[in-house]
This record gives C-alpha cells, sequence and structure tokens, in this order.
C-alpha cells in the first residue's frame, strides 16, 4: 500500500494515458492492414481495440474471442470477413515483432542475471519454441500454406460438420485469401506496421521505467525495465487461461525483481499498479461493448466458426 500511495493519483493518470497511447499504436497497425475498397480510420480501431482488450483481459482464453469483438465492432464500416482477416494480418505483424522481442528479453536476462539451472533450462526451451512458431509462421505467409481451408475441407469430405461447412470452409478459404494477398498488394506497408508493433512494446518498457522511477529513489534501469516487461508479456501469453492473470503475474513480477535486485515488493507493486491500469480500461472496453450493443451471443458463435 505504502508503494501505491507513493506512486500517486498523478502518476496512474500518466500510465492510462500512456497505455492509451500503446492501444493507438496497435490501432494504427490494423487501419494499415486493410486495404482498398476498403478502409478503417483511428475513430474506428481505437474503440474496436479497447473492445477487444476487454474481452481477452476478462474471459478465460479470451484470446480467441478478441479479435472477433474487434472485427464485429467495425462491421458497420467494412464486411465481416474483411474485418476478421485485417485483425488477423495485423496479429501476424504483432506476433512476429512481439517474438523477437519475447526472444531478446529472455536472451537478456539469460545473460544478465545468474539464474538456477531449471530456470535457465525452462527459459532455453521457450526460446527454441517461440523461434519455431515464428519460423512456421513466416513460411506459411511466404508460402501461403492454406492449412485452415484445406482441414475445414478435409472434414467436410469426410462427412464432419456439413452444416457448417458447407459455405463456411468458402469463407475460411476467402479468409485465406485476403490475408495472404495483402503480402502481395501492399509490401511497402510491411515496415512501417512492425515499426509500430516495435514501438508498442517500447512503449510497454517506457511505462515499466516510469512506475520504477516513482517507487524508488534512484533513477531505474532500462535493462530492468527491460527484462521485467518482457517477462510480463510472456505471461500474459502463457496464461491467457487465467483472467489478467491473476496471481500469476505477481509471483513472475517477483521472481524478476528479486532476481534483478530490486527492493522486496517492488515488482508486486509495479504489477499491482499495471493490474490496476488495465482494470480501468476493461471498464472502458465494457462500457463502449454496451453502448454499441455488442453482446458474447453475436460474437461466440463466428469465434467459434
Amino acid at each position: 500500500l505504502a508503494g501505491i500511495e507513493r506512486f500517486g493519483i498523478v502518476g496512474f493518470g500518466m500510465i492510462l494515458a500512456l497505455h492509451v497511447l500503446r492501444m493507438s499504436v496497435r490501432a494504427m497497425a490494423w487501419s494499415l492492414s486493410v486495404y482498398e475498397p476498403y478502409e478503417l480510420n483511428l475513430r474506428d480501431t481505437l474503440p474496436a481495440v479497447l473492445i477487444g482488450e476487454a474481452m481477452s483481459s476478462l474471459i478465460p482464453l479470451g484470446i480467441l474471442v478478441s479479435g472477433t469483438s474487434k472485427a464485429v465492432a467495425v462491421r458497420h464500416r467494412v464486411p465481416l470477413v474483411v474485418g476478421l482477416s485485417s485483425v488477423a494480418t495485423e496479429n501476424l505483424f504483432y506476433s512476429l515483432t512481439t517474438s523477437l522481442f519475447l526472444i531478446l528479453g529472455a536472451i537478456t536476462f539469460l545473460r544478465s542475471f545468474p539464474l538456477d539451472e531449471g530456470w535457465t533450462v525452462t527459459i532455453d526451451v521457450i526460446i527454441a519454441g517461440i523461434a519455431l512458431l515464428l519460423i512456421f509462421l513466416f513460411l506459411m505467409v511466404v508460402r501461403q500454406w492454406h492449412i485452415a481451408s484445406e482441414t475445414c475441407e478435409r472434414l467436410y469430405q469426410r462427412g464432419y460438420f456439413r452444416g457448417i461447412l458447407e459455405h463456411g470452409r468458402m469463407h475460411v478459404r476467402l479468409f485465406e485469401n485476403l490475408i495472404y494477398s495483402f503480402y502481395r498488394r501492399h509490401p511497402r506497408r510491411f515496415l512501417p506496421i512492425c515499426g509500430l508493433g516495435v514501438l508498442y512494446h517500447v512503449l510497454g518498457v517506457a511505462e515499466v521505467w516510469f512506475i520504477l522511477s516513482r517507487l524508488t529513489d534512484g533513477i531505474p534501469s532500462l535493462l530492468n525495465s527491460f527484462v521485467l516487461e518482457s517477462v510480463s508479456r510472456m505471461i500474459n501469453i502463457l496464461f491467457k487461461l487465467i483472467p489478467m492473470a491473476i496471481g500469476v503475474d505477481e509471483a513472475g513480477a517477483k521472481f524478476v525483481g528479486e532476481t534483478v535486485g530490486l527492493a522486496v515488493g517492488i515488482g508486486v507493486t509495479l504489477t499491482i499498479i499495471r493490474k490496476g491500469r488495465t482494470l480501468f480500461w476493461t471498464l472502458i472496453g465494457l462500457l463502449l461493448i454496451l453502448k454499441r450493443g455488442l453482446s458474447l451471443r453475436e460474437i461466440a458463435p463466428i469465434a467459434e466458426s
């Protein structure tokens, strides 16, 4: 509580502003992932991103409905399949920059701080897993593997889910084609979208640094801020099943904070403050859901299909 009081209302207001800036960066990247004749601007994508983040934070495995909820939120501007494909395209770019960020953070953590052999092996396995996933995604896009639509076609030919797949497999094929055609038609957008993905993570490190600057007496280390943010991001990805990573995030921050030499409780306080920020913007996302009349009944069937 002492650390939270020290951080103060002004500090909390600053990280609220910083977080909406991060969400704006993701929203801009999404806007660049839509191609003519359709178009989405920041006024369309930012509220949709906040809605998606709210769904992702509150629902177990919310990542499965997060992208769908974004597409549903802009269905008045673009067809649903276009919205879904643009979200998936942006997510591929985001996965690329996030994978590189996590690998760099894990390697930095291993090389800069003493760790038990068990933790070293675990982190090495995670690095290898992320690298393999990155290679798979790269090959999938470059070689245009139609894994989803071909799987749907095989299931349909064998008599499974014929009612859904009668037309659904065609929609999946169109969905894949829209994603892959983006890379052929707009190669110049590759670097700007990746740059926005990098900026998103840089702002995350800046947020950690700012919080630490108000919780500690000295000037925080950028290295510590980078490691704390990368580990926090990894925990959020690995434990998406747990809403807001309650308990897990705090344990991870405590471990990393003690490893990098922060005072007792600083890592946990950092996590609590960031959870408060997440809760605030989650409430804003829920208000946007209510305002737009969205519901899980509308989103869930699309996500499942």
